[in-house]
């Protein structure tokens, strides 16, 4: 309605340059462009354009997930209809998964009819998940004190929904996080919440790089969080990174994506290397 108009009485030219973001409104234009006799289409990969080291490619190779690489690199355009988590397979299942005795990192999403979470170690570079949270209609301070017994005496480090910070499920007017820390438990979430797009390509790049390393393994005991990285899709006709939560599985996954987003988190890595200072 505007750019036509205004090309047309000077019979200018028009260049839609951009990196491809799914099948958006560019990629229909790129779909009708085949068939005008006066558009043409030009596609160039991150590397043919000359203006990033090869090398950098080959580390976001390492630390970005399949999709993501092929669409942010290669000029692919991609699409989320589908699993959330299409890469992850019995690959990333384990019986050899445990306790390695050390932190226990614990990834939770608070919701009113479910408290679900994940537990899991560190090991070296990759996370393994030896348990999981499924409790219905309890609160943040009944399962802090459930994990506290089960686990006397050990270091338990919490990733929580960041808006805990102002969600308050006790009498007493106290915050989610404040309920956690008052157990003794750590508590890392920042102060505004995770962008879900975020959350969702940290998972897989644990699940499987683009070079096909794999950091993220799950003990089959896990069967909420197994269901959930195998079931969980996107809603259909909905834009990019809409989840459909019809199902109620999407819990596990999201308490998952906490713990991933604040021990594993690439970026952070990156900033802390050498300095000894990780920020949350």
């Amino acid at each position: 309605m505007v750019l036509r108009p205004a090309l047309s009485d000077q019979g200018g030219p028009a260049w839609f340059i951009t990196t491809p973001a799914g099948l958006n409104w560019f990629h229909d234009l790129w779909e009708q462009a085949q068939d005008q006799s006066d558009w043409s289409t030009y596609s160039y990969t991150t590397i043919e354009g000359g203006n990033v080291p090869a090398e950098e490619v080959e580390a976001a190779r390492r630390t970005l997930d399949e999709r993501t690489f092929r669409q942010e690199y290669l000029a692919s355009f991609e699409t989320l209809s589908g699993r959330v988590y299409p890469d992850f397979s019995d690959d990333n299942i384990s019986d050899t998964v445990k306790d390695t005795g050390g932190p226990i990192l614990w990834g939770t999403d608070f919701n009113v009819s479910v408290l679900a979470g994940v537990l899991g170690s560190r090991v070296g570079d990759t996370l393994h998940i030896w348990d999981e949270v499924s409790v219905t209609q309890t609160n943040t301070d009944e399962v802090c004190a459930m994990l506290k017994s089960r686990f006397p005496n050990r270091k338990v480090i919490a990733y929580p929904d960041p808006t805990g910070s102002a969600r308050k499920t006790s009498s007493a007017g106290r915050t989610d996080h404040e309920i956690i820390r008052q157990h003794g438990f750590s508590c890392i979430s920042p102060k505004a919440p995770w962008a879900v797009k975020d959350k969702i390509n940290a998972t897989n790049c644990m699940i499987r790089t683009a070079n096909q390393q794999i950091r993220l393994f799950v003990h089959p005991r896990c069967k909420n969080t197994i269901k959930a990285l195998k079931n969980v899709t996107y809603k259909q006709g909905a834009d990019d990174y809409i989840i459909d939560k019809s199902a109620g599985i999407e819990h596990w996954t999201d308490g998952l994506g906490y713990l991933i987003l604040g021990d594993f988190n690439p970026l952070h890595e990156r900033a802390g290397k050498g300095t000894g200072i990780r920020v949350y």
